[in-house]
């Protein structure tokens, strides 16, 4: 196959949530010729790649962290936890592989190295690292927005002779922590997951942190067979009801904090804490995340609990946060600040003493030497714009996306970028992406994505690109709704403040009723905020090429 070059209506690149339903919707609802391309030895995304101890979906989980579109598929697969473990998870998306007979369409172990937008054909032009190319009338780029690994760059990381491992890159084999010395750097979703986990077993754990966290209790449970039974029986209007903002079908309070005494909003705040989950941040009281006084509030009850919790003042003083809680991702633990109770574990306030280099054998900070064996970077990602600039497609003109975006994550939608004609993204800057469950996400906006393949060829056109002033209009009305938020005051990865020099920028939309709105909005409207192609006679005669020597299935 090496060298050959071979045509498909679309392409998708990545095979986790989002690629996996855009590759089902395309070739088995529309009928279109699809090829799926993913560098990973199997399915999965961001679930092949984190495998590190304790890896759970960090948000309400089951049965919702899942597909909606297919009763069946809801009916028959058994979810055994409220909060889903990473091997369920991706045991999952091999079942929906396999019912939905995807994996005759996707192409493992290889890497797209190079995708080229042909003006004159109207098509992209994809390269691979197995030396193969293909084309295809449009590309869905489903490349994840936690993938791309930010790396620290201390003095001396790579004299560090001991095991390395980045808690995204996991290695598939068993790494055991039996009788070593661990450092872990960074206290994340996946530090604050996998600490406990590794404390169990290890001589000593070391935890350099970063910045202290808001985490709250996961109280993860089994799941009921009367609870699945419920779930299936209402899916219809579970589905409804997970349309909301959150993607979760959880109603969002509207109660006034005004209308209660301290005394009773600290009972609320209890009893919620005990519930577990976010609902202290959803479920208390309406404006948590936009009033300051009340977010406030919030925010010392949750540093009260860990000053309860951690046993040691010292240590609970160094783990208090002091930014707006919900402004840095939510994070939901099982155990995390017990963990600060253990004799093998230790932390290490950054902040206060940093890093000054590493050895061989240990991590030296400003105060000391800490001797290790492992070391775990739980330090995160270039989220959701990460990806696409490793992709870096190239447009019209040959503009690079990186060139595009060295300055600003200007798009349009949240999906399309002006220069870059039939291109989507599915969790793209601008959308609810990771503020939204993340498999109802991509479903509804493949369904978005197809509906503009649809009416290009309904109306004879050849491409679709969105302009400037459309995406200038859409940055103004994502960072709107930001700024009614207090998500801006925080140095955190939403903003793109954990990537050195990376452009500071709002990356998510925060509403996600009313986004899935919009994008209908603007497909009623006739595509508003794009410009149309008709169909170039050499694309044409592509076309009829492509027909002719169409790939068989």
């Amino acid at each position: 196959m090496t060298g050959s070059n071979k045509q498909y209506d679309a392409i998708i690149i990545g095979s986790g949530f989002g690629g996996m339903y855009a590759l089902h919707h395309l070739r088995d609802k529309m009928g279109k010729n699809v090829r799926a391309f993913d560098g990973a030895s199997g399915v999965g995304g961001t679930w092949w790649y984190n495998r590190y101890p304790g890896a759970r979906v960090d948000a309400p989980s089951s049965p919702f962290y899942a597909y909606t579109f297919s009763q069946e598929l809801v009916n028959e697969w058994d979810w055994k936890e409220t909060q889903t473990a990473g091997p369920d998870v991706l045991a999952y998306l091999e079942h929906v592989a396999a019912r939905f007979d995807l994996l005759k369409d996707i192409q493992f172990d290889t890497w797209v190295t190079d995708a080229c937008y042909d003006e004159a054909a109207q098509r992209w032009t994809i390269n691979t690292s197995t030396g193969e190319s293909a084309t295809a009338q449009f590309l869905v780029c489903a490349v994840g927005a936690l993938f791309v690994a930010n790396l620290p760059d201390y003095p001396g990381i790579d004299d560090f002779a001991g095991e390395c491992y980045h808690t995204g890159r996991w290695p598939h084999e068993r790494v055991s922590f039996e009788g070593k010395r661990v450092g872990v750097i960074g206290t994340g979703s996946s530090g604050i997951q996998s600490i406990p986990e590794i404390a169990k077993e290890a001589e000593h754990v070391t935890v350099f942190q970063r910045t202290p966290q808001y985490s709250l209790p996961a109280r993860n449970r089994p799941l009921s067979s009367e609870e699945l039974t419920e779930a299936r029986e209402n899916w219809e209007d579970l589905r409804a009801c997970m349309c909301h903002r959150g993607g979760v079908p959880f109603k969002i309070t509207h109660r006034r904090a005004a209308d209660a005494t301290p005394e009773e909003r600290e009972a609320l705040y209890e009893a919620l804490w005990e519930t577990g989950g976010i609902d202290l941040i959803i479920n208390s009281y309406a404006g948590v995340m936009s009033k300051k006084e009340l977010n406030d509030e919030v925010s010392e009850f949750v540093r009260n609990k860990i000053r309860e919790i951690v046993r040691d003042p010292e240590t609970a003083a160094k783990l208090m946060p002091d930014y707006y809680i919900g402004t840095k991702r939510i994070i939901l633990d099982n155990g995390y600040f017990e963990t600060y109770n253990r004799d093998n574990v230790s932390l290490v306030d950054l902040r206060e003493d940093p890093i000054q280099e590493f050895t061989p054998t240990s991590v030296r900070t400003q105060d000391g030497e800490h001797p290790i064996d492992i070391l775990v970077l739980a330090t995160g990602f270039d989220a959701v714009t990460g990806s696409m600039l490793n992709l870096n497609p190239k447009g019209r003109g040959g503009v690079s996306l990186q060139q595009k975006w060295g300055e600003r994550f200007d798009n349009y939608l949240g999906t399309t970028i002006a220069g870059f004609p039939n291109l989507f993204m599915i969790h793209g800057p601008g959308s609810p992406g990771v503020f939204f469950t993340m498999p109802l996400g991509g479903e509804r906006t493949t369904a978005w994505i197809a509906g503009c393949i649809s009416h290009l060829e309904e109306a004879g056109l050849g491409a679709m690109e969105a302009t400037e002033d459309a995406e200038k209009a859409w940055d103004g009305e994502v960072n709107d709704l930001a700024n009614r938020t207090l998500h801006p005051f925080a140095n955190s990865w939403y903003m793109g403040a954990n990537v050195p020099g990376k452009p500071r920028q709002f990356l998510g939309y925060l509403l996600g009723t009313q986004y899935f709105k919009r994008l209908n909005e603007v497909a009623e409207e006739g595509y508003e905020g794009f410009e149309f192609e008709p169909v170039h006679a050499g694309a044409m005669a592509r076309a009829s090429s492509s027909l002719e020597n169409r790939v068989e299935n």
